[in-house]
């Protein structure tokens, strides 16, 4: 029987790094994006522009961290999909049934005084 060769260390696998700076940049940016949202507060904005600026800092927020901390800006487009477009369908969805929520109890002060 012949002795089998062996074939030396396993190789490792390729592991991405990236930089840590872009790390601490997007972290001042959180920090940074995270103050203008108190600001809103801090300042006693009402209305319509309250929640606009509330909602529009938690997205930009959202979609960093989704970005960079959880890797999608480097994923495949398939896992980037699979991971999106479910929730962007059920706010569609609870879009729709607000919408007709709204209809319904419009119905029902109309014709039912």
């Amino acid at each position: 029987m012949a002795h089998a060769a062996s074939p030396g260390p396993a190789p490792q696998p390729h592991t991405q790094q990236h930089p840590i700076g872009l790390y601490f940049k997007i972290w001042g940016l959180l920090f940074v994006l995270s103050t203008l949202s108190y600001l809103v507060d801090y300042f006693h904005f009402q209305g319509v522009l309250r929640w606009t600026l509330i909602l529009v800092f938690m997205l930009l927020k959202a979609g960093l961290i989704v970005a960079v901390f959880m890797h999608m800006a480097w994923e495949r487009m398939a896992l980037v999909c699979a991971i999106l477009i479910p929730p962007a369908a059920l706010m569609v969805l609870v879009g729709l049934m607000a919408s007709e929520g709204h209809y319904t109890n419009l119905t029902r002060l109309l014709f039912f005084r």
